[in-house]
């Protein structure tokens, strides 16, 4: 029981998140358009208000999330370095995809 309250709380703060996340992207992009300096200020204030409560919500679940949770997610950072160092030893930084890119065609059509 106690499982699904957790479950049921973290999923009312990943809401709450997005709300807030929302509500940023809304008055970023209205200060954006409008032309008075002290409309934009006030508006880009409100935002940063939201990046505070964003953090706030996301502190909480993090907080909530079971040690599994964060022992798997631990693990896969671990991995991901390991993968990252591995790539780095085998040639000189980069990846196999960028090896095999090459240069646009721009840059190599130059008259």
């Amino acid at each position: 029981m106690q499982n699904k309250k957790n479950q049921s709380s973290v999923g009312l703060m990943i809401q709450r998140c997005h709300k807030w996340r929302m509500r940023r992207k809304q008055l970023t992009d209205q200060a954006r358009i409008t032309s008075d300096e002290i409309e934009r200020e006030r508006l880009l204030q409100a935002a940063e208000h939201c990046v505070r409560m964003t953090n706030a919500e996301q502190e909480k679940i993090d907080s909530i999330r079971d040690s599994k949770e964060k022992a798997a997610a631990v693990a896969a950072a671990e991995a991901e370095m390991r993968d990252a160092e591995k790539n780095a030893a085998n040639g000189d930084g980069k990846s196999d995809e960028e090896d095999e890119m090459g240069f646009p065609d721009f840059i190599t059509n130059l008259n």
